[in-house]
């Protein structure tokens, strides 16, 4: 059974995963790894959500205010030996649920073209592909989606 607990980037757990990730990309991105490592510090997120299996963290995943409205989902991570479980539909599931309730309206977030399991992963999630924002904006090698909560059923609490 899978247990997704409520933390900050200051667990040690998540911050061993995200340590796995980050070595993970290093290889997926190549020369490119230092231009996305900038945008992505795990320092001071104060909406983290780590799942445990067995007591065992095996994934993790993290909200940021992008805007008034927007929330971006940063760091989700599964390593390799629990893929394929259903995690990380949990770990995402539980992330849209925080926004819910934190009343933002639409959630974003990155990947890469070097990533075609997390691009096919948002795809089946319902999330759509958008115009790349921010630092994103003129890199080809990212890849942007945008899931809007008031049409999942899950529109902002009042």
């Amino acid at each position: 059974m899978i247990i997704i607990k409520r933390t900050t980037s200051d667990n040690i757990h998540f911050q061993e995963l995200v340590k796995s990730l980050d070595q993970e990309l290093r290889i997926r991105d190549g020369e490119e790894h230092s231009f996305y490592a900038q945008y992505n510090k795990t320092d001071h997120i104060k909406h983290v959500v780590v799942a445990y299996e067995n007591e065992i963290p095996v994934g993790c995943g993290a909200i940021r205010a992008y805007d008034a409205n927007t929330i971006e989902i940063k760091r989700m991570f599964v390593p390799l030996p629990h893929r394929r479980k259903g995690i990380a539909s949990t770990l995402l599931i539980a992330l849209e649920n925080w926004c819910n309730e934190l009343n933002y309206k639409k959630c974003i977030l990155e990947t890469g073209v070097n990533q075609p399991e997390a691009i096919a992963f948002y795809n089946r999630s319902r999330y759509h592909l958008i115009t790349n924002y921010g630092p994103y904006k003129n890199i080809d090698n990212s890849v942007c989606f945008e899931k809007d909560l008031t049409l999942e059923g899950l529109s902002p609490r009042k």
